[in-house]
């Protein structure tokens, strides 16, 4: 199976929520009136793809009808596509990593959101494209997280610094950066927490483990990577404003969105945060995290 003919399996329960419907909405439809839009409204909501963006489509095709732009409703599918390609690509920013030199990623996320398989899958790609890759267990409060980890690494041939657990994660993380100063001149991956006993506890943490990060090589961490699981629909928007908010994040990866009809929540990052989403997760497969493209991912789920 191609990459394309993947994405698109991976995000059939999203399709199938939105083209499925989209197409039920539409066929047949000879007036493009009120009843229509409201319909339109709830379905794109239903979605995932948040209050702005409905709002901004449906006064877009609004306008075009006053405008006698648009007679037909076949036509707001593809009002649909060119406004979803238009919000997409300006999240659309691969991650650039130099070749021969280090470069630190700092991976944060709830416990649940996919975050340390995500790391292995991520180091499976990064060696297929040549970088050396050497893994921090940072998480070091969650039963079992050192050796999800050390299972990971074990896999994509990837060597795990760490510590015993209910260690202090900064100490683990100032091991990996003497592994640097002494010539590493890959990529690091930092796995952190993703649950303390409050949000301020957990925040205060990865604070932490920046700034040990920041003192020990100035510059890095050079990518604060956000894992989202895509599940969850608006509450992952909720968790990246609180990260974004706390800790600061340079990107996104937007997980597991082969099990779930809200891959719309794309839309919505796009649209509230305009935080680059540099890759997502449309499988179980090792290479099924890939890197996110906007015309490829509307096309899978419009076409």
């Amino acid at each position: 199976m191609g990459l394309f003919d993947k994405l698109k399996a991976g995000l059939a329960k999203t399709r199938e929520v939105l083209t499925m419907d989209l197409d039920d909405l539409i066929l047949g439809k000879k007036v493009l009136d009120q009843s229509l839009f409201d319909e339109l409204e709830e379905l794109l909501i239903t979605a995932d793809m948040g209050p702005q963006f409905t709002h901004d489509l449906i006064d877009d095709v609004q306008q075009r009808v006053k405008r006698k732009e648009l007679q037909d409703a076949s036509q707001i599918k593809s009002v649909l596509q060119q406004r979803m390609i238009a919000i997409l690509k300006q999240i659309e920013r691969p991650l650039v990593i130099p070749k021969n030199q280090p470069f630190v990623i700092m991976a944060i996320g709830v416990n649940g959101s996919g975050k340390t398989t995500t790391i292995g899958k991520l180091s499976n790609l990064l060696r297929n494209d040549c970088h050396d890759v050497l893994l921090v267990a940072a998480d070091t409060f969650r039963a079992a997280a050192i050796e999800q980890l050390e299972v990971w690494g074990k896999r994509v041939s990837v060597p795990v610094i760490k510590q015993k657990m209910n260690a202090d994660p900064a100490a683990v993380v100032f091991d990996a950066i003497g592994k640097i100063k002494a010539g590493f001149n890959g990529v690091v991956i930092v796995d952190t927490a993703g649950r303390l006993h409050t949000r301020t506890n957990l925040m205060e943490e990865l604070k932490k483990v920046k700034r040990v990060i920041s003192r020990e090589l100035p510059g890095a961490p050079h990518e604060i990577l956000l894992v989202l699981d895509a599940t969850t629909g608006q509450n992952a928007v909720m968790q990246a404003k609180m990260f974004k908010e706390d800790i600061g994040v340079t990107g996104i990866v937007l997980t597991k969105l082969d099990g779930t009809s809200k891959g719309g929540v794309v839309v919505r990052i796009a649209g509230e945060l305009g935080l680059p989403v540099r890759f997502i997760g449309v499988g179980e497969g090792l290479d099924d995290l890939r890197p996110f493209d906007s015309k490829d991912f509307t096309a899978a789920l419009l076409d």
